[in-house]
């Protein structure tokens, strides 16, 4: 598989009329326009954004391990005229910090590991997590009347548009805490986790670093260029209707047609820091597909000279989200935020 974009996905660096990309100025007027059908079409677009977001603390305590370590529990409270609130919790390393954060939402599937946990505090971060179904639940409710469908009813967004935005209201909460470093903001997710997080990434420019696992259809995948026994749109449609806009279904049996695919998404996040993790068995998530998203989307990178901001790593193995997974994320983390870069390839071609 070569190191080429595939000519069947849309050209990032022309406009839908044709006209080529020449500058910086004309990348935001084309990003402004593949974010419109990318987040419109796919996604139904995002809630509100409201007019007020704080946390308060709830409790605090001072752990053993490591010594000075603090574990604190935080209510994010939404909104003066239609209040909404939900739990976020963060582990913060000893210090006063302002520290970088890693904060996923994937809290619905399970906490971070103990080991986890370790490994996050050993690079000298926050790990802040939330449960994204306090959002909105990940259930197939037609009559949308559950979590933030109640406060904010009117609009088309689906659950992976509403869960992105509980990742811009924890944003909203963390640049305003003093042991923050509001600039080092790192989200991640796994499977329909890593979805949320490519969506939230591309769509709020305070997240430094976006990194989706095994995120396949919706997230990371392609849904023109098929891997064998791997999601389609039809299987997405079919079986999570309700994480999507209700125009997406109109392109059902008619990929071709798309003006877009999953590299958009990718490239509305350049030039800041992406990283998508894959199993090379993990056939659902189509490995191959989300290669070749990369390697179109990395055009877009090149383009503003960040190449170094975009990588993607493939082990042997599963559906899953282990240990190993989170240390290919903290190295890349590490040297985004740090400079420490490791000794191993953020593109390397497994498919050679």
């Amino acid at each position: 598989m070569n190191q080429k974009p595939d000519p069947v996905l849309n050209d990032l660096l022309h406009f839908t009329n044709g006209t080529p990309v020449t500058s910086q100025a004309s990348w935001q007027k084309r990003r402004d326009e593949m974010r419109e059908l990318v987040v419109g079409i796919e996604y139904g677009g995002l809630p509100p954004k409201p007019d007020s977001c704080y946390a308060e603390e709830l409790h605090t305590t001072t752990l053993k391990i490591p010594a000075g370590a603090r574990f604190s529990t935080w209510r994010i409270i939404i909104g003066a005229d239609r209040r909404f609130s939900f739990l976020m919790t963060t582990l913060i390393p000893p210090g006063d910090g302002p520290f970088p954060v890693v904060l996923t939402g994937d809290a619905c599937w399970r906490y971070a590991s103990e080991e986890v946990a370790k490994e996050v505090l050993s690079r000298g971060a926050i790990l802040a997590q939330f449960n994204r179904t306090e959002i909105v639940p990940d259930i197939n409710h037609s009559d949308r009347i559950s979590g933030l469908y109640r406060v904010y009813p009117e609009g088309t967004y689906g659950a992976l548009a509403a869960w992105a935005w509980g990742y811009h209201r924890c944003v909203d909460a963390l640049v305003k805490m003093s042991f923050v470093n509001a600039a080092q903001i790192a989200i991640i997710g796994h499977s329909r986790g890593g979805k949320t997080t490519l969506l939230a990434g591309a769509t709020d420019e305070r997240i430094a670093l976006t990194a989706a696992n095994n995120s396949g259809s919706g997230g990371a995948g392609s849904y023109r260029l098929q891997g064998p026994h791997s999601e389609t749109l039809a299987d997405s449609l079919r079986g999570f209707p309700y994480w999507y806009g209700p125009a997406f279904k109109t392109y059902l049996g008619r990929e071709s047609a798309l003006p877009f695919d999953q590299h958009f998404l990718k490239a509305l996040i350049a030039p800041r820091a992406l990283l998508t993790t894959e199993a090379l068995g993990d056939l659902w998530a189509n490995p191959t597909g989300t290669w070749q998203t990369y390697l179109a989307a990395r055009e877009a990178f090149r383009f503003l000279n960040a190449e170094d901001k975009i990588g993607i790593a493939y082990r042997e193995g599963g559906h899953s989200h282990d240990l190993a997974d989170w240390i290919v994320f903290l190295d890349f983390m590490d040297w985004q935020f740090k400079g420490q870069r490791p000794d191993y390839s953020f593109a390397r071609n497994p498919f050679s």
